[in-house]
């Protein structure tokens, strides 16, 4: 069978559902997916079909398929000019190509080869996103997703809007409460929404969402109310230090009590917490990935004041370049002892080393093992994606220092939804 007659089964993403979250691009093990300010796209000759980046993708986005000519597949700089997703081939089409719909060649997506999920840790990349579960915890409670889609977002207000780190620091953060009234809008922790800036981009058409962790409990912000918080930065530069203003992040750390902002969502269906009693729950974060992390401990916390749970252990890791920058630094400090194990670790604090949060990490190495013995600890990973790999290997070098065999225990962490990486 030549070439022009070989047909395949063509992944593509569809741009009018995708948030650009970067997820797919993230866990994707070949280096297939890629993206440019518009578009986040697949390349056929690299897609092994391996599936890796469909269970993680919180819209769904990623779920969908062409029956393609090998030869004739949509190329990675045309599926960048996408606004919608082209129209399956037909088999009259496919037969004027002179291809046999009913005949799919070897090389499609019956026979395509699966990726090894967990690579040897001998090799000379770690794939630290081989471990990160999809499933959520057992106990976790059920998430609604995707209630407002990117064609019909659904309008809320907004009722606050703090700076949480100290003024004059490079990384200004903000703490932004929208209420969404009537409006039913059921989130849990560890979900997401994203948000529609106003106005148009450089090519005229209306801005994409942007996504944002939801840093509030399941009841609210204020609780008993149907409102949600976000951790917003203020972007100024893109991650090579360039100037850039970030549409939506400007937006937001400038909206105004009162305003009315466009909502979709909520997404996420495995970063989710566990709910049953004496579960541990080891939380790893930098910067704005403390916002799922909040949630979590604040429910915690407002479980812990009715008396009717008993949680198990609470241990966060968060990390910043300095003190001033960390967000909600001073809240943190009021939270009680026996309540939560705080470890903080600063990367730029003037006269003093580099501490990382793999460093901290590994500086608690014997209380971690003992979490990683238990079967009730659940680990949270949510920041830079240049973190996890450090972060997971640590989790690793923790767990082989004290003789737990990395390769099991890394493959039952992954199975049974207790290690949940959500970097970007």
């Amino acid at each position: 069978m030549t070439s022009e007659a070989v047909l395949i089964q063509q992944h593509l993403i569809d741009p009018e559902i995708c948030i650009r979250c970067n997820t797919c691009e993230s866990v994707c093990p070949v280096g297939a997916i890629t993206h440019d300010s518009r578009n986040y796209v697949v390349d056929a000759e690299k897609c092994n079909l391996c599936m890796a980046c469909v269970p993680p993708c919180p819209t769904g986005s990623i779920d969908n398929w062409r029956s393609m000519p090998k030869a004739k597949a949509y190329s990675t700089e045309e599926q960048l000019t996408w606004d919608d997703l082209p129209a399956a081939l037909d088999d009259a089409q496919l037969q004027a190509m002179g291809i046999d719909s009913s005949a799919v060649s070897a090389s499609a997506s019956a026979t395509a080869p699966a990726a090894d999920v967990l690579s040897a840790v001998g090799e000379a990349v770690f794939n630290s996103s081989a471990y990160g579960a999809t499933l959520p915890p057992w106990s976790a409670a059920h998430a609604y997703t995707n209630l407002y889609g990117p064609k019909t977002p659904t309008q809320a207000t907004v009722v606050g809007n703090f700076k949480v780190n100290e003024a004059g620091t490079s990384n200004e953060t903000h703490h932004i409460v929208i209420d969404f009234g009537s409006m039913p809008f059921p989130v849990l922790e560890g979900q997401s929404v994203a948000i529609v800036p106003p106005g148009l981009d450089a090519s005229g058409k209306p801005h994409h969402a942007r996504q944002y962790s939801i840093a509030s409990p399941r009841n609210g912000e204020r609780a008993g109310y149907n409102n949600v918080s976000l951790t917003v930065k203020r972007v100024i530069e893109d991650h090579e230090g360039k100037p850039v203003q970030g549409v939506c992040s400007n937006y937001l750390c400038d909206v105004k009590v009162g305003d009315a902002i466009q909502v979709i969502g909520p997404f996420g269906s495995s970063f989710l917490m566990p709910n049953h009693p004496k579960s541990n729950i080891v939380m790893i974060c930098t910067g704005t990935g403390s916002a799922p992390m909040r949630g979590m401990t604040e429910w915690r916390r407002r479980l812990r004041q009715t008396g009717k749970f008993e949680g198990g252990k609470l241990m966060l890791f968060f990390g910043a370049r300095t003190q001033q920058e960390l967000p909600y630094f001073g809240p943190l400090q009021k939270l009680p002892k026996d309540f939560i194990d705080i470890n903080f670790a600063f990367s730029r604090t003037p006269g003093q080393p580099k501490r990382y949060v793999q460093d901290a990490m590994r500086e608690r190495a014997a209380d971690l093992v003992a979490l990683l013995k238990d079967p009730n600890t659940y680990f949270y990973v949510c920041g830079l994606k240049s973190m996890e790999e450090g972060v997971v290997l640590a989790l690793h070098d923790v767990a082989t220092q004290a003789g737990l065999d990395w390769e099991t225990l890394g493959a039952s962490l992954k199975k049974e939804g207790r290690l949940h990486l959500e970097t970007y």
